[in-house]
């Protein structure tokens, strides 16, 4: 069995048991969390979509590790003839999280 959920704005397909990074939650460890924007549920060829979430359905999770910080992104910007240069960087925050139940 598996869902589409949306997690803060981005649609994951995730089964029990499953670890993901989603963006920064602003939780504690070993905190329970729950999303109920539910899209899509597959019970074992039983496809329900819902119009646009399903209702009922909801998806709880636990935090692993609260803050993990993803790879560094750099950013350069440049103007030709002028001498204008800037390199910025940048490092996403994330929390790692368990799929601990899947209620559809």
């Amino acid at each position: 069995m598996y869902v589409i959920v949306d997690i803060q704005g981005q649609q994951f397909k995730v089964e029990k048991d499953q670890k993901l990074f989603v963006h920064h939650l602003g939780g504690e460890e070993g905190a329970k969390v729950e999303f109920e924007k539910v899209l899509l549920a597959d019970n074992n060829g039983t496809v329900t979509v819902g119009t646009p979430v399903i209702e009922g359905a909801k998806v709880v999770a636990e935090i692993i590790k609260p803050l993990v910080k993803g790879d560094k992104v750099l950013v350069f910007k440049k103007k030709r003839r002028k001498g204008y240069r800037k390199l910025n960087g940048h490092r996403q925050q994330f929390s790692q999280i368990v799929i601990k139940e899947i209620q559809a």
